[in-house]
């Protein structure tokens, strides 16, 4: 490998972590590790220059571990510091295993945004997918287990359509090189390429195994996930697919569809995970309209969503672990229990719903402005009304019946390990700081960007939103309150298409082997008993004939050879007489 004097991938010391924990002994020092690989990140990102390094010649390909550019390098960027803040939140965790998986996880994200090729892209594509598999199945229970199938199912396919669309492009174009797909000149790679991405992405309708599998992980886990699959696809979508009108549609349609399930669900990590369809939706939107303002909006909307996502899922997490429960009907009044989850968690949710001051009032505004701006007049008007559904939901409905609904949770509530706290609280200081000064976030944008997100007639817009939508919960509060069950989606679909496929096994194609069945006994097995017993015969007679003749044949010279041996000279010579007359007279008779 060439071209790594001036670059140190940070995805090596996650891979250094995964190697060296199995042997670790002590288990209160081996805990100290798992900040180390985020910091090194965060060193290794804020020291990178642009460039192409990590050059690679394998089996006769070209494999870029390296490509840094503006927009790889703010995607590493906060990968770094969520990573560093979940390995945080996760040091109170024994099983190594989990920590292992973890680790893979975040280098497969790391791998897959400075990959300068499809096969290396590929290859850690396909780690993050098997990694996080065991994110998921390191839950330990009936319920993560098949969630961890269904979703390594999901996620085999995304891989599968990438895999055929990458060796299809390579057919047609002889290079893997990752380079960026013009809307109007795809190819049908391109679209299966494209279509793998949007595995990853959670676009609607391939979107079902994201809020079935992420409630089902680990407290510690949920956190990893909600920053890195999902942000990896945004990536590699603004890398490869931007300005493709279709992901304008379908991001739109993922912000109004993940808000509005969320505001019907019961499990509050189940709310979380439908609000990353929604708020991926943005970041889709942004880049299908592709006016370097809206993929700016994309990037920096991913910034801050990994930071108050993270957040969130840690201190739903919290509660999760301190109750045992996530489902807001059997929670409530936990704010003078848990007075501190409580306020992260309502900096993560004023975040989301873009009050100002915070991060994601700086992020989302911006795709929505330049949808607006780019013409795009029904689709910023969409992401407008999704808008509501968040603060509805998660910011409001949320905490509303997890923290005041009851006068006071009457539970046992477990105390939280110091280091939730610490990992909780810096990653509330980053919304808030991000917030109140942008342009830290704005100057990592891939794009110059002329934007002031705090002018007055924005800041009213906002806080006319929030305050209509505050409103409309006080009146319709004890019609949106959670009830027991689970909620169907695309699930429903995919059981119909199990059942059917059930079915047609059971009945049509039951039905047909059966006659296939009799069939053959009553023809073709009757063929095959005649065909063996004249196989028999010919050998009986035929051609043990052949070999018992043969036999009798040898065996008869051999007794006349016996007799002529007596040991009697006068005998040999008349035998000897005998057979030269013969001769003779055959050469007579022949010529």
């Amino acid at each position: 490998m060439t071209g790594l004097s001036n670059f140190l991938h940070p995805a090596l010391g996650f891979f250094v972590l995964a190697a060296i924990l199995p042997f670790a002994r002590n288990n209160k020092a081996w805990r100290w590790l798992l900040p180390l690989p985020g910091l090194v990140a965060i060193g290794a990102v804020l020291s990178m220059h642009q460039g192409t390094y990590g050059f690679m010649n394998w089996l006769g390909l070209d494999m870029i571990f390296g490509r840094a550019d503006k927009l790889s390098i703010i995607f590493a960027h906060v990968f770094a510091i969520e990573a560093l803040i979940g390995m945080i939140f996760a040091m109170h965790v024994t099983d190594k295993f989990q920590h292992i998986a973890a680790a893979l996880y975040v280098a497969g994200g790391f791998g897959c945004v400075f990959a300068g090729d499809y096969v290396t892209l590929f290859l850690f594509w396909e780690l993050m997918s098997v990694a996080s598999t065991f994110v998921i199945w390191l839950g330990r229970n009936k319920r993560s287990t098949q969630a961890g199938f269904r979703y390594f199912l999901f996620h085999t396919l995304g891989g599968l359509f990438l895999l055929a669309g990458l060796l299809l492009r390579y057919g047609e174009l002889g290079t893997f090189a990752f380079t960026a797909v013009q809307p109007g000149q795809a190819h049908l790679y391109d679209w299966l390429i494209l279509l793998g991405f949007c595995v990853n992405a959670a676009v609607v309708p391939l979107h079902a195994w994201l809020p079935d599998a992420y409630p089902e992980a680990t407290v510690t886990g949920a956190v990893f996930l909600s920053a890195f699959t999902t942000k990896t696809a945004v990536y590699v979508l603004a890398r490869g697919f931007s300005g493709f009108e279709i992901l304008g549609v379908m991001g739109v349609i993922m912000t109004i569809y993940g808000a509005a399930y969320a505001t019907i669900e019961n499990n509050a990590r189940r709310i979380l995970a439908y609000h990353i369809i929604s708020q991926v939706g943005y970041m889709v939107a942004g880049i299908g309209i592709g006016t370097a303002m809206t993929v700016n909006g994309a990037c920096a909307h991913a910034y801050a969503h990994i930071l108050y996502k993270g957040l969130l899922f840690m201190a739903a997490g919290s509660i999760l672990y301190a109750t045992g429960t996530a489902k807001l009907t059997r929670l409530g009044g936990l704010a003078s229990r848990m007075p501190l989850v409580m306020f992260c968690y309502m900096v993560a949710a004023v975040s989301i719903s873009g009050f100002p001051l915070f991060n994601g009032f700086i992020s989302k505004n911006i795709t929505i402005a330049g949808a607006a701006m780019s013409h795009h007049t029904w689709l910023a008007l969409g992401m407008e009304i999704a808008a509501v559904g968040t603060f509805l939901s998660v910011g409001i409905k949320l905490p509303y019946f997890a923290f005041w609904s009851k006068p006071e949770y009457t539970g046992e509530v477990k105390p939280l390990p110091c280091n939730m706290y610490v990992a909780m609280f810096m990653a509330a200081s980053l919304c808030f700081l991000t917030g109140v000064y942008p342009q830290a976030l704005y100057r990592l944008l891939p794009f110059p960007l002329d934007y002031h997100p705090f002018a007055p007639w924005q800041v009213l817009a906002s806080l006319q939103l929030l305050g209509f939508t505050g409103l409309g919960f006080y009146l319709c509060r004890k019609i949106i309150a959670p009830h027991e069950g689970r909620n169907l989606d695309f699930d429903f679909l995919y059981r119909i298409l199990g059942w059917a496929g059930l079915l047609l096994a059971k009945y049509p194609i039951a039905m047909i082997d059966a006659w296939w069945t009799s069939v053959y006994r009553k023809i073709g097995l009757a063929g095959l008993l005649h065909m063996a017993g004249g196989s028999s015969r010919f050998d009986a007679q035929t051609i043990d004939g052949v070999v018992d003749g043969t036999a009798t044949s040898v065996v008869g010279i051999g007794g006349l050879l016996a007799r002529l041996q007596t040991g009697k000279l006068s005998d040999y010579m008349g035998l000897s007489v005998l057979i030269g007359m013969g001769i003779v007279g055959a050469v007579y008779f022949l010529f």
